[in-house]
């Protein structure tokens, strides 16, 4: 009677659907082993040459149905090819009936609607997949746009809408892809049987095949040593699954994340774990693996944040975990991040780290206000100095008089809540009181502001701009010729005109 009742209410009760884990394909990507394979061919034109290639290049002997006075000159290059596998076979005589026996596919590049439709009703009856070149209607599949890191094939369609456009999503896919690629996968096939047969799955696998992409993409093309190493590594993690531990730190550059490196990208994509700092924006973040585990370990000047020690200790748990930790910074890691404190503890447990360089704030800067930091009539040198010291002042060690330098570009650090002093001492030290400055908040950020003006405004002007927000100063003759504009009531002063600057202000943009 229970057993009924279940059945019952199995019977009414509504059916739980699983969620589609795949959104609606224009076509469905297939990748056709044609190695020893036919392929008949009609047509001797420079688009069915390129075809006709494509095809020997995988493998396919090409059967090409074509009178030989019909042949364009590119199918005659493409005729004295030499491939690997496949051939091109040339027939001198146009297509008919008998060419699709045994074929595995069938092109041909047809002048009038009316020898396509002929062709493609042809290959139909004969049960072979078919494409007509450049004419859509008579296409069962199409070709699309190829990257060939051959083992690795990149197939991009967009349905015969855009062309151009998949030609452009080529071109940036090969960017990403490095032409050592196809030594890396052809070295991944011959250790894929000892990774199976001596890693079990999950993470021990993965974190093999994770550092054997880094390699592959950051390094040169791997040679003997370099398959020793791989095959090692699968020994050292058969007998400890956490030695795949390690940790990269990447820097995030100012925050746009079009100013990403394609190194950091591909750490970010490998990551187990994120640690990031308050300043990565969002952008950024969504470019990481999607279970990958983020982890807000915000340092920002004046407010609340991570113990550096936690932050060292939190890395060092999950590394010896044997997961990849990326520990993610704004700007460059090398510049103003503490990332010495944290090389120095990693090395000392014996946990791996990495370097990924970042586009420091410095640099943003110039190509905001659209400057030179060392243009050679107004900067000899290009100085970086922090202005927060780990008691929250101005460092005690600072050489002012070394600072105060007009032939040089000085770029603070962290130096919102000290503009006025900074001032102060620069013009105490010797520094013109007019010497252009400029301010950057949120730099390549929307909410972006830039401010030029003198160095006698410099409080004043940060003050206006908000002390609490991420900003940067520089000062020096370079950004003399920023054009002005006002901000925030404030009213510019007119310079020394002997100084070769122009006539600066505030300015927000």
């Amino acid at each position: 009677m229970r057993n009924d009742v279940s059945s019952s209410q199995a019977d009414t009760a509504p059916a739980r659907q699983r969620p589609q884990r795949m959104g609606e394909l224009a076509t469905l990507p297939v990748f056709f082993d044609l190695k020893g394979k036919r392929a008949a061919m009609a047509g001797g034109s420079d688009g069915a040459a390129w075809k006709a290639e494509l095809l020997a290049a995988s493998g396919a002997t090409v059967d090409l149905y074509c009178p030989a006075d019909d042949l364009g000159e590119e199918m005659r290059t493409v005729l004295a090819l030499p491939f690997a596998d496949g051939e091109i076979r040339h027939h001198d005589r146009p297509w008919a009936l008998d060419v699709f026996a045994a074929a595995s596919l069938a092109v041909a590049d047809c002048e009038s609607e009316a020898e396509a439709q002929a062709f493609f009703c042809a290959a139909r009856a004969a049960g072979v997949p078919v494409n007509v070149i450049d004419k859509p209607d008579f296409c069962q599949f199409r070709f699309g746009t190829i990257v060939n890191r051959s083992p690795v094939v990149v197939g991009i369609s967009t349905d015969g809408a855009a062309p151009i456009l998949g030609q452009a999503i080529r071109r940036r896919i090969e960017t990403l892809l490095p032409a050592t690629l196809t030594g890396w996968a052809k070295m991944a096939a011959r250790v894929r049987a000892e990774v199976m047969d001596r890693l079990t799955p999950g993470p021990s696998r993965r974190a093999f095949w994770e550092r054997f992409s880094d390699d592959a993409f950051t390094r040169r093309a791997p040679d003997e040593a370099a398959e020793l190493e791989a095959r090692a590594f699968v020994r050292d993690l058969a007998n400890r699954p956490q030695a795949g531990g390690r940790v990269t730190l990447v820097g995030a550059g100012p925050g746009d994340a079009e100013l990403l490196t394609l190194k950091a990208v591909r750490a970010l994509q490998a990551a187990d774990v994120i640690l990031f700092d308050d300043l990565v924006s969002d952008d950024i973040l969504e470019l990481a693996r999607r279970e990958a585990k983020r982890m807000l370990v915000g340092k920002r000047g004046g407010r609340e944040s991570c113990r550096q020690e936690d932050i060292n200790a939190m890395m060092a748990q999950f590394a010896h975990a044997g997961k990849h930790v990326v520990r993610l910074k704004s700007g460059d890691v090398s510049v103003f991040g503490r990332s010495g404190e944290e090389i120095a503890d990693l090395r000392a447990q014996g946990i791996p780290v990495a370097i990924v360089p970042g586009i420091t704030a410095a640099s943003a800067m110039a190509g905001a206000f659209g400057v030179s930091l060392t243009h050679r009539d107004r900067a000899q040198a290009v100085r970086f100095v922090t202005a927060h010291s780990q008691k929250g002042d101005l460092p005690d060690d600072m050489d002012w008089r070394a600072l105060a330098d007009d032939n040089a570009t000085t770029i603070f650090y962290m130096g919102g809540r000290m503009a006025r002093r900074i001032a102060e001492q620069l013009i105490a030290h010797g520094l013109p009181p007019e010497t252009p400055v400029a301010v950057a908040a949120a730099l390549t950020r929307p909410d972006e502001i830039r401010v030029v003006g003198p160095l006698s405004s410099l409080g004043e002007i940060v003050g206006r701009v908000g002390i609490d927000r991420p900003i940067l100063i520089g000062v020096g003759r370079v950004f003399a010729d920023v054009e002005p504009s006002a901000l925030l009531g404030y009213e510019p002063e007119r310079l020394d005109p002997s100084r070769q600057t122009s006539r600066l202000q505030a300015k927000a943009v």
